[in-house]
């Protein structure tokens, strides 16, 4: 492993969900919306799968300060373009009551493939996501990063939990998200690789047999990118507040230097094999930050207040090299405080114990991640 660090730059793409400001239904983003923000934001901005959905995309950032400026940027425009057609933007992972059976595809003919190819799994796809990437030039050094940065993407997971409601429902997890998403072909905990040529050879065999067009059809949890050196975290829910998804891309980008680091002192993460990966998975999944992480190297479950502090701990040089060490410590206040699956429940609680109904109590809750969407901007 080379002793010079990679460029560990950061990427950050947002999808979120456009809401009627009045109904607090799902509202179809007229072509108006889209052309209006897309000249606002220079290209970062595009339709998503669903004719509700919208997504963003930051520029390379060399730090998280630079992020920053970028996410405030993007989710200004698109809340202030919203706002004139009557509309509202939510960073929730699932609509609290949405219909999925209601909602349209965009019409364009990457997301006509995309239905056609996988069917009523495809129109179930009323799900957004959060995605990180960090700058890795070399092919073979995002493999050997990517196999140990797979155990940390179940914490990541469990603080970016925001889609405990389905169809009006609480689910019971904190990540419904995941149980829609996993439905979908070559999803899931990547696969350890032995090698870049070995990646070439498992995705070029779909290329040539026609399954997919090129690897931006590999839907892994991380990835290495199809059009960028880096790689890309693709397991978390779209934070609802600005602070969590910056404290979230600040850890992805320390934990990928802290790996490089152990590297080139000839040493190593522990790899563990998916199946016990995947139990923190669900956990997270499931229970988000409230049950704690298994420990494998200790054999226990261990609360999650206690991981976040050894996260601090474990990455203090890493963040202070990349000058974010308020954005690392942030993740002490989100487990503090919880995450948008926490306050979103939090919210309907509150308004059933005030004698509100089901219907009532959920819209309660869209119109709190209305709010909390512009928290800090």
């Amino acid at each position: 492993m080379s002793r010079t660090a990679p460029a560990l730059t950061l990427g950050i793409e947002e999808e979120y969900l456009l809401v009627d400001a009045e109904t607090l239904e799902l509202a179809n983003a007229p072509t108006a919306l889209i052309e209006e923000c897309q000249g606002a934001m220079q290209g970062q901005v595009s339709p998503e799968f669903l004719q509700c959905q919208i997504e963003v995309g930051t520029k390379v950032c060399q730090d998280i300060s630079a992020a920053r400026d970028e996410i405030k940027r993007l989710r200004s425009t698109v809340a202030r373009c919203a706002k004139r057609h009557g509309m509202a933007p939510i960073a929730a992972s699932c609509h609290p009551f949405a219909d999925w059976k209601k909602q349209m595809h965009t019409d364009k003919s990457r997301y006509n493939e995309l239905e056609q190819a996988l069917a009523g799994v495809a129109r179930r796809l009323l799900i957004c996501g959060m995605h990180v990437h960090v700058g890795i030039e070399s092919p073979a050094q995002r493999i050997d990063l990517m196999n140990q940065l797979t155990y940390f993407l179940p914490h990541l997971l469990a603080m970016s939990a925001s889609s405990p409601f389905w169809m009006g429902q609480d689910t019971g997890l904190a990540s419904y998200r995941l149980t829609v998403f996993d439905n979908l072909p070559r999803t899931g905990l990547p696969p350890q690789l032995n090698s870049w040529a070995e990646f070439e050879r498992m995705t070029g065999a779909l290329v040539d047999l026609g399954i997919i067009e090129d690897s931006s059809k590999i839907w892994w949890d991380l990835r290495p990118s199809s059009r960028f050196p880096t790689i890309e975290t693709r397991i978390c829910d779209v934070p609802t507040k600005l602070e969590h998804t910056l404290t979230i891309a600040a850890l992805t980008q320390c934990f990928t230097r802290m790996l490089w680091r152990l590297a080139a002192r000839n040493q190593r993460w522990r790899l563990y094999s998916n199946v016990l990966i995947g139990e923190n998975r669900w956990r997270a999944q499931r229970y988000g930050l409230n049950e704690g992480m298994i420990d494998f190297g200790q054999r226990e479950i261990v609360p999650f207040a206690v991981l976040a502090e050894e996260m601090c701990e474990l990455l203090q040089e890493d963040a202070a090299a990349l000058d974010c060490e308020a954005e690392v410590e942030g993740v002490l206040n989100l487990v503090r405080n919880g995450n948008s699956a926490d306050h979103q429940r939090a919210v309907y609680k509150e308004r059933i114990a005030a004698g509100d109904t089901d219907d009532a109590a959920t819209r309660a809750v869209v119109r709190y991640l209305i709010d909390a969407f512009h928290d800090g901007l």
